[in-house]
Formats: C-alpha cells, sequence, structure tokens
C-alpha cells in the first residue's frame, strides 16, 4: 500500500519540490513489500512527476521531480554534471577538528557486504566532500556538520565520514554499534539545493529545509 504524497515545497509547471522522511526509499524496491516510496506517493498526487535524482533510504530531506520527459532530461544532466549545489546537515560521532576541511576518498562497492560501499583506492571512483563544523555538544560528544559533495557516489557522505573516524550517528550500515544506537534515525538530512531553473529565462530556484534533529 502507497502512504500518502508529502505536501510540495514548491511547484510551477516544470518541477516541485518535496521533503523525504527518513526510512523511506526515494524509489520502488524488489519485491512487493518495497513498492511504497516517495515517488509512488508523489505521483499519486501529480501523476506527470518523474525522478530526477535520489536520497538514501535512511537519509532525509529536499527532492526535486520533473513534470515531464524534458524537464527530466534537463534537470538530470544538471546534477550529472554537477551543475546542482548540494548541502547537507549532519550529526557524527566525537569532536571534529579543524573547523573545516574535504575528504578525498575513492569509492567502490563493497561486493560481498552490499549494499556497503567502501574506500577502494584500487578501483573506486573518484569521491570528494567538504565538510564545515557549525557545532560541537560537549556533553554528548557529537559535532553537527554541513557537508558540500563534489561527486555523488552511492553512500559517500557516510562512508567518507566514517573512514575519517566520525561516523554519522544513527548509521545502522556504518556506524559501530555504540554510535549507531546513539540515535533512532540516521542523522542525514538534504538541507538545502540550488540550480538553474530548467525553463530558459526563468530565475534560477533555491531551497532550503531545516533538519528535523
Amino acid at each position: 500500500m502507497v502512504g500518502p504524497a508529502p505536501p510540495a515545497l514548491y511547484r510551477d509547471e516544470a518541477l516541485l519540490v518535496v521533503d523525504k522522511p527518513p526510512g523511506l526509499l526515494a524509489v520502488p524496491g524488489r519485491g512487493p513489500l518495497k513498492q511504497d516510496c516517495l515517488a509512488a506517493r508523489v505521483q499519486r498526487a501529480w501523476p506527470d512527476a518523474r525522478v530526477v535524482h535520489r536520497l538514501d533510504e535512511a537519509t532525509s530531506g529536499l527532492m526535486v521531480f520533473a513534470l515531464d520527459v524534458e524537464m527530466q532530461r534537463r534537470l538530470s544532466r544538471a546534477f550529472e554534471q554537477r551543475e546542482v549545489e548540494k548541502r547537507y546537515v549532519a550529526v557524527v560521532a566525537g569532536h571534529v577538528e579543524p573547523a573545516a576541511g574535504r575528504i578525498d576518498l575513492p569509492l567502490g562497492a563493497d561486493w560481498p557486504n552490499r549494499p556497503r560501499q567502501q574506500v577502494d583506492h584500487a578501483r573506486g571512483k573518484p569521491a570528494r566532500t567538504h565538510w564545515q563544523v557549525l557545532s560541537y555538544d560537549t556533553s554528548g560528544d557529537s559535532t553537527r556538520l554541513e557537508l558540500t559533495p563534489e561527486t555523488g557516489r552511492t553512500h559517500q557522505l557516510r562512508v567518507h565520514l566514517m573512514a575519517i573516524g566520525h561516523a554519522i550517528l544513527g548509521d545502522a550500515l556504518y556506524a559501530p554499534p555504540s554510535m549507531m544506537a546513539r540515535s533512532p534515525r540516521l542523522l542525514l538530512h538534504a538541507s538545502a539545493l540550488a540550480f538553474a531553473h530548467p525553463m530558459p529565462g526563468r530565475p534560477a530556484l533555491a531551497f532550503e529545509s531545516p533538519p528535523p534533529f
């Protein structure tokens, strides 16, 4: 059974933007029990909606849907060519220092443990993530980060942060059990998107979604 569609944060004749809740697939999975997803819910309300990009099931935040084939093609190309500015907020274990930095680690599939990904210097694809500290919680020994990925590899932010010793709290795939148990959900949220409107002559678009944690 497909659940209710989320409200549109923005909608025009070319596209719509919604907030994906955590724990909901972005697109259908395999089998009848994985057909409820954000795409199916959105298409109940807007039958012409087409998928442009994805978020992990455990991640919440902003997702864009196109409203016809040509807009889907243009928006998908913008994501593929890194013409979309994406920012995330995460809460990670430990005190991250310095105040800002960059992670350059190639990523590839961990085939025996799919869907896990891993740092793979031999066969992995280049991946780069910029991070900036927003705040540090002394009592909880956790750091709130703003993350800006240059690339869009599968599980990139989760694997990069785990690799530098600061796993995202609540991450059931990559965090050690003690860090996973510190949150009932993955504390990762797609908080901002900015991109050129796919229709010529229209002003650029920018959206923000405050993290719910």
